[in-house]
């Protein structure tokens, strides 16, 4: 004999999704691809820099992280939105290239910090300068489409 199960239904009240109209899914769609744009960019300047876009997102995360120049492994798991053995990995790879180095926590012997070398830190300068002229060029259509997807149209 086969049990029957009733269906679950959600009685908590969702609140349904604003409905879009054209010009706000051109809108979106324009600032999809400008940020498509961009990021295609900066993963082809990695590359010409002899690194992955990755190992590129991993030295700007250390030395971007606020208040400080040297990370944790999970701390930098969380920037970079990998788990934590894929940062290690990553880590491992960096330290080959010396790129950045471990150095033990002096206030929690437990922890390892990541921090750059002056080798990461050249290397992450160079690619910074063209990423800020890259985003000197196209910033200004970026804040129209943020202006356009945020309701306040200018045009």
């Amino acid at each position: 004999m086969a049990l029957k199960t009733k269906p679950v239904l959600n009685t908590s009240p969702m609140p349904r999704p604003k409905q879009l109209d054209k010009n706000q899914y051109e809108a979106l769609a324009a600032f999809r691809y400008a940020l498509r744009k961009f990021l295609r960019f900066s993963e082809s300047a990695a590359q010409a820099a002899g690194i992955t876009p990755q190992q590129h997102q991993a030295l700007l995360a250390i030395k971007g992280f606020p208040g400080r120049d040297q990370v944790t492994v999970g701390e930098l798991a969380e920037r970079l939105q990998l788990r934590h053995h894929s940062v290690v990995g990553l880590i491992d790879r960096l330290v080959l290239e010396q790129l950045v180095a471990r150095a033990p926590s002096h206030t929690d012997r437990r922890q390892v910090l990541i921090e750059l070398t002056r080798g990461g830190d050249e290397m992450l300068e160079r690619l910074s300068a063209l990423h800020q002229e890259q985003l000197e060029r196209i910033g200004p259509e970026l804040s129209r489409l943020l202006e356009r997807l945020g309701g306040r149209r200018h045009d």
